[in-house]
């Protein structure tokens, strides 16, 4: 008889919490189990195989509890069991049960056959009724024609009444004229509330889903608009623009990243992009689409120089932009989930599933210094300013950390769930965090609890973003904004002084994964697993651009210009999208 091993019964649960979007889950226990060293081919398991496998073998149980010796009965009486019996009880129990189901069964057959008696002798007294009916109807047909004439002869007199009415009518211009005056100003006070997507009550600023979606024909991008990059052949988990050219870096599950040039005559052509564009960076030789070398994380150099990929081996990797291997840095013992370069260019700073950060010295190759302050995985990072960090864990805690320090410079307590992201303002003064707890939270260094305690959303917030805008960057005079990103299918866009909800932006069907701001801080794309990426403007809180693509969303970026944006799905695809308003 055919088992099943703890190996493959592992694997099937791996992809179950991958599938369902426990990513965290997913990691975890791909770590501890050993996934990546199993030798099952992950190609050839299809989605949904745990339940589909589950579903199995409940029908199995259900089979064998219907089965007797008499075979010929099961086809017209075989009785469905609930799963939690089939579960619960042996196979004697539930042979008994269908027993007791089938004579339930043969007791409603006999009522049914003396329904069935009862409803022959109604039929025959309803063609009875039937006749009398007929000639019911004849009579009021009958007196339904004198109505009608009746009604004709209103009618008549109606119109010789109006007749009289538009006479008067001629005598009063001044009247008319007032009143239709009135009614222009009236048709105009509702056409400027539609238009600016105005409604009754206290929150104009929040946005529903059914405006959001009023105009989606017009805004929708055309074809000729996207170009669609194909080659990954795994899911594709992350994309960033080159900060100084038209380079686009994107990675995936299947042991790749690649660099692609984008260049304006795509967009000319539409449709596919051509091999002769891109460079495969492997980060495994021989087959790909092995998971422990899935491609989690990718950011550039401020120069746009070099290309920085993590890697759930472990391993980060620094690439030169004509695709060439510079470094492998090792020294983690788990997979790295969050990398970045800082400013200067000069350190490169990862955050591990082994509970660590470390920061690298690109020059010397070498690991400058690790922090070894979460006790759960490290889930993302990011700098403060070239010499100092700040790190979130599943842990709940926040560390800011610096070079040369040996214990944190800050710590932020204040979150009851895992911290998915950390974000630093332009500035470096404030920094933002989000995570299962369903809450963000606004932090600074001159105190220990936290600035704003953002609770508007209704599910695990994925991701933040802070605008490019305010003091110290290229748009002062605009206001500094953060941007959340939810599991609620919602992304929200918050007052950071007042701590105060500006926009909800409504306008997807499931988690958002993305945000990202445009680099004049006029609009924001946002990706979700809904397969759709919207464009919305923040002036006017709507859509003004969507495009639709054949997979979930898990990143959403624009180039330096501000006239491109690129989005990479599940379905091994990535597209770029044309934008100009």
């Amino acid at each position: 008889m055919t088992s099943i091993t703890s190996v493959e019964l592992n694997y099937l649960v791996f992809r179950y919490l991958q599938e369902s979007g426990f990513t965290h889950s997913a990691f975890t226990l791909g770590y501890e189990a050993g996934i990546n060293k199993c030798t099952i081919d992950g190609s050839l398991v299809p989605p949904g195989a745990l339940i589909t496998f589950v579903q199995k073998g409940l029908q199995y149980l259900e089979m064998e509890a219907n089965l007797s010796n008499n075979d010929a009965e099961m086809d017209e009486d075989f009785s469905f069991l609930q799963p939690l019996d089939i579960i619960t009880k042996d196979v004697n129990q539930l042979r008994q049960m269908v027993k007791e189901k089938r004579k339930n069964i043969q007791k409603d057959r006999i009522k049914d056959r003396d329904k069935d008696k009862d409803k022959e002798v109604e039929r025959e007294h309803e063609g009875e009724r039937g006749r009398i009916r007929e000639k019911e109807r004849t009579e009021k047909e009958k007196e339904r024609e004198k109505e009608r004439e009746k009604e004709r002869e209103k009618e008549r007199e109606k119109e010789r009444e109006k007749a009289e009415s538009n006479k008067e009518r001629e005598k009063q211009p001044e009247e008319l004229a007032y009143r239709d005056m009135v009614l222009d100003q009236v048709d105009k006070d509702v056409a400027r509330h539609e238009e600016n997507g105005t409604l009754a009550g206290p929150e104009p600023m929040d946005i529903a889903t059914t405006s959001t979606f009023a105009s989606h024909d017009a805004c929708e991008i055309h074809s000729s608009e996207v170009t669609i990059l194909e080659g990954h052949t795994s899911e594709v988990c992350a994309c960033a623009w080159s900060p100084t050219g038209s380079l686009l870096a994107s990675g995936s599950g299947d042991s790749t990243a690649r660099i692609w040039t984008i260049s304006d005559g795509l967009f000319k052509s539409g449709g596919k992009n051509s091999p002769l564009n891109v460079l495969v960076l492997k980060h495994v030789k021989g087959r790909t689409n092995e998971k422990s070398k899935d491609v989690t994380t990718l950011d550039w150099n401020g120069e746009g120089t070099l290309l920085a990929t993590g890697s759930y081996d472990g391993q980060a990797r620094i690439w030169t932009t004509t695709g060439d291997l510079r470094t492998t840095l090792s020294k983690h013992k788990g997979p790295i989930f969050s990398l970045k370069w800082n400013k200067k260019g000069d350190y490169l700073l990862t955050g591990s599933c082994d509970k660590t950060a470390i920061v690298w010295d690109v020059k010397a190759e070498e690991w400058k210094q690790q922090f070894e302050f979460h006790t759960g995985p490290t889930l993302d990072v990011d700098w403060r300013n070239n010499v100092s960090f700040a790190t979130s864990s599943t842990d709940n805690m926040i560390y800011v950390c610096r070079i040369g320090e040996t214990r944190p410079i800050k710590t932020f307590a204040g979150h009851q769930g895992e911290v998915n992201c950390v974000k630093w303002d332009p500035t470096g003064s404030l920094l933002a965090s989000c995570s299962d707890d369903i809450t963000a939270k606004i932090w600074c260094m001159k105190q220990d609890k936290y600035v704003h305690d953002l609770r508007e959303h209704s599910k695990e917030i994925y991701a933040i973003r802070w605008s490019p805008t305010g003091p110290g960057t290229n748009n002062p005079n605009q206001q500094l904004v953060l941007a959340s990103a939810s599991f609620d299918s919602t992304v929200k866009l918050w007052d950071v002084e007042q701590g105060k909800l500006l926009y909800s932006l409504n306008g997807h069907r499931d988690p958002v994964y993305s945000v990202a701001f445009s680099p004049n801080g006029e609009y924001l794309a946002s990706g979700s697993l809904d397969k759709s990426m919207h464009v919305w403007s923040l002036k006017e809180g709507k859509i003004v651009k969507t495009y639709t693509g054949n997979g979930g969303i898990f990143e959403v970026c624009w180039n330096k210009e501000g006239d491109k944006i690129a989005a990479c799905f599940a379905n091994n695809t990535l597209c770029v999208l044309d934008f100009r308003m």
